[in-house]
């Protein structure tokens, strides 16, 4: 199979993708997140090819994406008014919802759950492309499950060429983290990931939100999950990434008194100097979370070396932005950290 990729502003893109999702096939496609691997989310055998072609484990569950709020009332039921608040005020955006699941939905798609997590992004061709097909896509993280993920089209092609027919290419992911999701199906609104909608905005509209354990901790492998990206180590290079906590000074201290030749630093552009011939790589400003969450995929995709070591890893501290930030390094490290102002 050949890839193709068509440019997301070309006039036959949104036709050519939508045509392959009604077939059946996989179809990269953009959003402000990260790159999605769609299909059918109405389609058993479609989203089969998802979990096959990523690698992805069966109890993983999938979000559907749609293209209006219209659509919560297709495919979920007992929706409660916060999801309609959520929507008015976050959607289009990167904020998925958890909602009881109608029988429309396969069980392939939410992996057995009765729960189906749902988003409109903010996308117009992606969303263009969900009218078109006439079905809500189903799409994960376009990247090989585990691995940092997707937010250009040459990230997708890295990792799929000659495995699904099309990506659409949309440029680079303008958040680059992937969605925040939040569960209404409890009596609390509960985070289950932190995400481009922060935790305080979250809180502005709800007024109330319980954050998950997955989000601070490593849950059990055997646990059930409602929504993606919280049970299994994700957003990984091949090297083993250790976060070292403190203040630049004494992570610096810490991290050159341990440092290796072939490990890696990854840090902030401001930190830059400290680090000087110990292959530092900035992932963005420290005063600029934005820049943090843009660029964070794309550094842990240049680690991903087999020539690389060890990649000690700076951390944004606080809310925000910087709070999804956290939560993706923290699984990317499986939880490791060290504070260097107690390690030395």
């Amino acid at each position: 199979m050949k890839t193709q990729i068509l440019p997301a502003d070309a006039p036959q893109t949104a036709q050519a993708a939508a045509a392959l999702i009604k077939a059946g096939e996989l179809v990269a496609i953009p959003t402000e997140t990260v790159y999605g691997l769609g299909a059918d989310g109405l389609n058993p055998e479609a989203v089969a090819k998802i979990f096959a072609v990523k690698g992805r484990p069966q109890d993983n569950p999938l979000i559907l994406h749609v293209a209006d709020a219209e659509a919560l009332t297709h495919l979920c039921h007992d929706i409660p008014p916060a999801a309609y608040a959520l929507a008015d005020a976050f959607w289009p955006g990167p904020l998925t919802m958890v909602l009881p699941a109608k029988d429309i939905i396969p069980k392939t798609t939410i992996a057995g759950n009765t729960t189906v997590a749902v988003r409109c992004p903010d996308c117009a061709v992606t969303r263009q492309i969900i009218r078109l097909a006439g079905v809500p896509i189903a799409a994960p993280s376009a990247n090989i499950s585990g691995k940092p993920s997707t937010t250009t089209a040459e990230h997708v092609l890295h990792d799929h060429a000659g495995r699904i027919p099309l990506i659409v290419d949309g440029g680079s992911c303008r958040v680059g983290l992937e969605s925040t999701i939040v569960d209404l199906t409890e009596e609390r609104p509960r985070l289950l990931r932190p995400g481009g909608i922060t935790p305080e905005q979250l809180l502005e509209v709800l007024g109330d939100l319980v954050v998950d354990k997955a989000v601070t901790a490593q849950i059990d492998q055997d646990a059930v999950v409602k929504a993606p990206g919280m049970k299994y180590k994700h957003y990984a290079p091949a090297a083993p990434v250790i976060i070292v906590s403190g203040s630049r000074e004494a992570a610096a201290r810490y991290i050159r008194a341990h440092f290796q030749p072939g490990d890696r630093v990854l840090c902030f552009a401001e930190e830059l100097p400290l680090y000087e011939g110990c292959a530092p790589l900035a992932y963005g400003e420290e005063a600029d979370t934005a820049s943090l969450s843009a660029g964070l995929f794309s550094a842990l995709r240049e680690l991903d070396d087999p020539a690389v070591g060890t990649v000690y890893a700076r951390c944004p501290v606080g809310g925000g932005i910087a709070y999804a930030v956290q939560n993706r390094l923290k699984k990317a490290a499986a939880f490791h950290i060290i504070d260097a102002e107690v390690a030395l």
